[in-house]
């Protein structure tokens, strides 16, 4: 940092004040996402994983990019393997993305209500996109394979 951009901050300008900031808060939840990423697509990092809870199963997806949403509409995933095709729909209607303009991304959390032998499909299937849509936006992601040999 030099110190016209130093000075300048020391002064209230904003966009120096950016410069200097250290986003912890979008590091923090980046560094504690369980999940291993799943997914890529131009722009975006898809973080996925099933999870269950009560008998009930989940397919929790966690997506760090450009990727900015805010809906009370949910959300819609289709997962797409070799033999089978899987529509899921988003467990909340109310979806918020979380935006960092220090780092220039978004971070959003997204849960999708999934039946238990369709689980069981996603674990034991080669998979080969997973199709986002939400709103206006529609992502392809293309699955990373080294996920499956882990």
């Amino acid at each position: 940092m030099n110190f016209i951009t130093k000075l300048k901050a020391t002064f209230g300008n904003p966009r120096a004040m950016e410069k200097l900031h250290v986003d912890d808060h979008t590091e923090a939840i980046i560094n504690d996402i369980e999940h291993d990423p799943f997914a890529i697509s131009d722009k975006n990092v898809l973080y996925a994983g099933l999870n269950e809870l009560g008998g009930y199963y989940f397919f929790q997806t966690v997506i760090v990019g450009s990727f900015h949403v805010k809906t009370v509409k949910g959300a819609q995933l289709k997962v797409i393997g070799n033999d089978f095709e899987l529509n899921l729909d988003s467990d909340m209607v109310e979806l918020e993305s979380d935006f960092s303009n220090v780092s220039n991304r978004s971070i959003s959390k997204i849960d999708f209500q999934i039946e238990e032998k369709d689980a069981a499909k996603i674990t034991n299937s080669t998979l080969r996109d997973v199709v986002l849509k939400c709103k206006k936006h529609e992502i392809t992601f293309s699955v990373i394979n080294d996920n499956k040999e882990k």
